[in-house]
């Protein structure tokens, strides 16, 4: 091997590293604006629908189940029906839809339940938001297959 050879070989993972990071740029930055409006969504939909103390939390139920409905007519969308930008799913599925679902406060309102003497309502929720958001994307994506695949023939 040459001097220049092994020279270029040196420099080619530095230029790898970056080129990649270069390319990563713009979709750690549609991740973050699209997450930051997700967030402000459901920040606003708890604005809106209060939980009482000791209630039943439905403002992040709906949220998350809504949001696991639109996840799935979304990934139907961009995998079997339209050949998105490589930004739309980062944007959309990740950050507006990532930031819009909240299963970190649906642990947070489940250990509310349990610590307000309501451990059956905790449970009865746990179980609920997980079934009703599987079922909900399942549902969603099979619907969304079936009328989007039709109208494509």
């Amino acid at each position: 091997m040459t001097a220049p050879e092994a020279e270029s070989l040196r420099v080619r993972p530095t230029a790898r590293r970056r080129s990649l990071w270069h390319h990563q740029i713009p979709v750690v930055a549609v991740v973050a604006i699209g997450g930051a409006l997700g967030a402000c969504a459901r920040y606003g939909v708890t604005l809106a629908w209060p939980t009482p103390p000791g209630g039943f939390p439905w403002a992040t139920f709906w949220t998350n189940v809504v949001g696991c409905a639109v996840i799935g007519v979304f990934m139907v969308l961009i995998t079997d029906v339209w050949a998105a930008h490589r930004l739309v799913r980062p944007f959309f599925g990740t950050g507006v839809l990532g930031g819009f679902t909240t299963f970190s406060t649906y642990a947070v309102d489940t250990r509310k339940l349990v610590d307000a003497g309501r451990p059956g309502l905790g449970l009865a929720y746990l179980a609920a938001t997980l079934c009703a958001a599987l079922a909900a994307v399942w549902l969603a994506s099979v619907a969304a297959r079936r009328v989007l695949i039709r109208r494509q023939r």
